[in-house]
């Protein structure tokens, strides 16, 4: 087998690899991601961003955990940056993480949570950032959702509670 530089690491078989050493700063991201479900209506939010693969896609109210919160709290402070929705972290239900990196990017580890529960109705409260929120119907999704948003929503209606994207 060729060598493949997978991370840090150089995997020369299978199961063997030789790693340099990391720097503290070589750490993945980790993400928070919701979806807010009423009913059988799933909120998304279409991305308003300089970036074109993202720029005019639909994805999940969604953001970088704080180092001083839970992965429940950064959920719920997202939802409520996002969208005005007061959810309490106890509501939020854990669904799916996603492992994802893209060439140029850093690596990072997605958490994805249901909330049924919340207060408030959703506004948009980024509008530098998000040109509308609009209900769907879970049967009847938009193409165009960003991938690692997908991965979460195919979790929720029954598939893989872990998913990997981009890696050899």
């Amino acid at each position: 087998m060729t060598p493949v530089m997978v991370g840090p690491c150089w995997q020369t078989r299978r199961h063997d690899t030789v790693c340099r050493a990391v720097r503290m700063t070589e750490r993945h991201l980790v993400d928070v991601h919701v979806l807010l479900v009423r009913g059988t209506e799933l909120l998304l939010s279409l991305r308003r961003s300089a970036d074109r693969e993202f720029d005019g896609r639909w994805h999940l109210p969604a953001g970088k955990l704080e180092s001083n919160e839970s992965a429940t709290a950064g959920a719920a402070r997202e939802a409520f940056e996002e969208t005005g929705v007061l959810i309490e972290p106890a509501d939020l239900r854990f669904i799916h993480t996603a492992h994802v990196v893209a060439p140029g990017r850093p690596a990072r580890i997605g958490l994805f949570f249901v909330a049924e529960r919340w207060s408030g109705d959703p506004v948009n409260r980024e509008p530098d950032n998000c040109y509308e929120l609009r209900w769907f119907s879970l049967d009847g999704l938009p193409e165009r959702i960003i991938e690692y948003s997908a991965a979460g929503i195919r979790a929720y209606l029954g598939g893989p509670a872990y998913s990997e994207r981009g890696w050899p």
